[in-house]
């Protein structure tokens, strides 16, 4: 499998350190599958791994951040009587793949050939080896028709430090950086939609990702926790392990509700849940906060609400969906398989206690007169000490 990254190539003299975290991941999504081998060719990757499922290959390398794009390839030497042979070879395995019979149809498979020649020591310039190609399979399959403009395949050969890797088969991956080289950053996950896009969109930044999730037992049950659990486990597949903190919210919730005034419930509710996702993030090596926050959504997400959130965190708070509708949020969650999951009837934290008509624009002096009633100090401590931490893996059933 020839792998192509992108942006990484543009790092400098940081690139080392990008593609070794890319080639441990790819190295982690396949772990399992059996021996692999993951090389660097001058700006490529090349994964083999052995007598292993080439579809359940391409499936979890379509889930690594950092890959722009990858192709199954015939390896041969650099010569041209090897490359005429493969080119052949894969064009047979690209009608099959796709279903393309001229002998069964009245129309010509079209086709044209790429090269690129990064070993300027090969003895064919590219334009004069992809005509010869070309030449080539008119000649050697019947029914093929030279279209420079949508074919129906492409054969592509890529030459390098010796050797040629041609291919006919071309997958787009889901690009961004590694999982990792970014740093680690503290995920505010709900049952929602929103937040574990959110997350995804994180990942897809290079950043490694732990989860807080509120629990308000017993009005939201095990149902409700191990619908956040599958999340995570989704989660998994694209950026490796995640530790979920379950965080005990009950008791915060009925102090809020039975001292503060209902209008700044959400708003102090939020609060509260910053303030511990920031001392887990401090304790875990986080370096920032993650939320599904998307502007104007709800009450709590209008930018005066914002404000008065973030006042009780010096952290950095990303906020990856937050000039998204719900409509390119939910296409995002359905694509990365979170959406059936996130619409499941069972309720979290924050849908509790909901007042009839929270402030959408809090007063940040009424909010801190309503907060002194509270011994906040107090519940963060009792809450966290009752955290439970559960870590979920890639590719465990």
């Amino acid at each position: 499998m020839l792998v192509r990254y992108g942006e990484i190539g543009l790092k400098g003299k940081n690139r080392p350190k990008f593609e070794k975290r890319l080639v441990a991941n790819i190295r982690r999504a396949l772990g399992d599958l059996g021996r692999i081998n993951v090389s660097k060719i001058r700006g490529r990757l090349m994964v083999k791994v052995d007598e292993v499922d080439t579809f359940e290959v391409i499936e979890r390398l379509g889930r690594v951040f950092g890959l722009v794009s990858f192709s199954p390839v015939l390896r041969v030497d650099a010569t041209p009587e090897a490359v005429f042979e493969a080119a052949l070879t894969s064009m047979q395995q690209g009608m099959e793949r796709e279903g393309y019979s001229p002998e069964e149809s009245s129309e010509p498979v079209t086709f044209r050939v790429t090269v690129n020649r990064a070993d300027k020591t090969f003895p064919i310039q590219s334009m004069e080896l992809a005509r010869q190609l070309g030449g080539h399979l008119l000649a050697g399959i019947p029914g093929l028709k030279v279209k420079l403009h949508q074919p129906d395949l492409i054969v592509s050969v890529d030459i390098r430090e010796g050797q040629a890797f041609v291919f006919s088969q071309t997958i787009p991956g889901l690009g961004g950086l590694p999982v990792g080289v970014s740093g680690k950053a503290m995920l505010l996950l709900s049952g929602g939609i929103d937040s574990p896009v959110a997350g995804w969109m994180s990942m897809k930044r290079g950043i490694e990702l732990e989860a807080i999730h509120f629990h308000s037992f017993p009005f939201t049950g095990e149902k409700s926790k191990e619908k956040v659990a599958d999340l995570c486990r989704v989660l998994t597949r694209y950026g490796g392990k995640l530790n979920l903190h379950v965080a005990h919210f009950t008791d915060i919730q009925k102090e809020i509700q039975q001292k503060c005034p209902e209008e700044f419930r959400v708003t102090i509710m939020r609060r509260f849940m910053f303030r511990m996702a920031q001392r887990l993030a401090e304790h875990t090596g986080a370096l920032a906060l993650v939320t599904g926050e998307s502007v104007g959504q709800v009450a709590s997400q209008t930018l005066e609400s914002m404000v008065a959130i973030n006042e009780v965190t010096l952290m950095p708070v990303l906020r990856p969906v937050v000039g998204f509708d719900k409509y390119q949020i939910v296409k995002i969650a359905e694509q990365i398989g979170t959406y059936d999951i996130s619409i499941q009837p069972y309720e979290d934290c924050c849908t509790l206690f909901l007042p009839k008509h929270p402030s959408t624009k809090p007063n940040l002096e009424k909010v801190h007169t309503a907060e002194e009633s509270l011994d906040i100090e107090g519940l963060i401590e009792a809450a966290l000490e009752k955290t439970e931490t559960l870590s979920f893996y890639r590719n465990e059933a």
